[in-house]
C-alpha cells in the first residue's frame, strides 16, 4: 500500500480528484487531496497566493512518507514542496504536468510550447490577478473526452488560477533531487498537448514515462485506468 497525496492544477481544486480516490483506495492504497490556498474551499485571499504557499500547504498536509501527484500546474507545487522538505516525500508523480526547469516560470514554459492551444481561450479578471478558463474552452480542450456529467461538475466548481504562483520560478536546493519521479504522458491531451509533454519529460529516468491515451484530465475521463497506471508505477518502485 502506498500514500497518495493528489494535487490539482490550475482553476481546479481537491473535487477534481473525486473519482481517482476511490479508485485508488479499491487498489489498496490510501489517497488524500488538498485545495491548495485560495482555490476550492479554501479561503486564504488571492492577493496572498504565492508557489511557496502552495509548496507549504502541500507539506503541511504530510504525515509520513507520500507520494505526490500533481496535476498540470500542480508539477510546480510538488517539485517545489519537494525542495524545501523531502523529509515526508516518496516519490512525484507528474500526470500531464509542467516539470520546472532552472530560471523559468510556469508562464515562461508555456510560451516556449511548441503550440498554444490556449491562446485567446482564457479569461482574466481581478485587475489582471488571476484567470479562468472561458467555459467553450473548458469544453473543447480540458474536458472533451469525459463523461457529461463529469464535464458539468467541472465547469460547475472550476475557479480563478491566481497568477503570481505561476510567474514564479522554482527555487531548486537540490533536496529533492534523490526522489523517484514518474511522469504520466496523455496522448490526447488538447490543453497541454503531447509533444510538450515529451519535452518536459525527455530528462526522466528510462522506464519513467507511461502513456494514457486520454485528454488532460485522467482523473475524470478514464479514473480506473489512472489508478492502475498508478500502482503499476509505485509498485514497480
Amino acid at each position: 500500500m502506498a500514500k497518495f497525496l493528489l494535487v490539482h492544477g490550475s482553476n481546479h481544486g481537491a473535487w477534481c480528484w473525486r473519482d481517482l480516490i476511490p479508485a485508488l483506495t479499491a487498489l489498496g492504497h490510501d489517497a488524500r487531496a488538498i485545495d491548495l490556498p485560495s482555490h476550492g474551499e479554501d479561503a486564504t485571499p488571492m492577493a496572498e497566493v504565492t508557489l511557496d504557499g502552495y509548496a507549504q500547504a502541500i507539506l503541511d498536509a504530510l504525515d509520513g512518507p507520500t507520494v505526490l501527484v500533481g496535476h498540470s500546474a500542480g508539477g510546480f507545487a510538488i517539485t517545489r514542496a519537494a525542495e524545501i522538505d523531502p523529509a515526508n516525500i516518496a516519490g512525484l508523480v507528474f500526470v500531464c504536468a509542467y516539470v520546472p526547469a532552472p530560471g523559468k516560470s510556469l508562464v515562461d514554459m508555456l510560451r516556449e510550447a511548441p503550440s498554444q492551444p490556449l491562446k485567446g481561450g482564457l479569461e482574466v479578471g481581478h485587475d489582471g490577478a488571476a484567470f479562468r478558463f472561458k467555459e467553450d474552452t473548458a469544453r473543447r480542450l480540458v474536458y472533451h473526452d469525459c463523461p457529461p456529467e463529469a464535464v458539468e461538475f467541472a465547469l460547475a466548481h472550476v475557479g480563478w488560477q491566481p497568477m503570481a504562483p505561476q510567474t514564479t520560478p522554482v527555487a531548486f536546493t537540490g533536496k529533492g533531487a534523490h526522489l523517484p519521479r514518474d511522469y504520466v504522458l496523455c496522448t490526447e491531451d488538447r490543453t497541454i498537448e503531447p509533444a510538450h509533454q515529451r519535452q518536459m519529460s525527455a530528462g526522466f529516468d528510462q522506464g519513467h514515462v507511461h502513456e494514457i491515451n486520454t485528454g488532460h484530465c485522467p482523473f475524470l475521463s478514464d479514473p480506473k485506468g489512472l489508478a492502475g497506471l498508478i500502482d503499476r508505477i509505485v509498485t514497480a518502485g
